[in-house]
């Protein structure tokens, strides 16, 4: 069986360096997924291999453009 850890949202935005305010904005607005195992009052699960995906995404998102496209002359 596929076993993979499930984080808490403190644990996210401890590894992530961030308010666990922002990550839960992050997972409502689908960015980060998780899910809440019991309902609302045990909070959201993420994934470690979703935590995984949304570091490689925002790394690919803060690329910067290549040089030569669109310089002024």
């Amino acid at each position: 069986m596929n076993e993979q850890r499930l984080l808490t949202v403190r644990e996210v935005a401890e590894r992530l360096r961030s308010s666990p305010e922002t990550v839960r904005r992050w997972l409502r607005q689908g960015k980060l997924r998780g899910f809440r195992p019991g309902g609302t009052k045990l909070g959201y699960r993420v994934p470690e291999s979703e935590l995984q995906r949304f570091l490689r995404v925002a790394g690919e998102s803060e690329t910067p453009p290549p040089e030569g496209n669109g310089g002024s002359a």
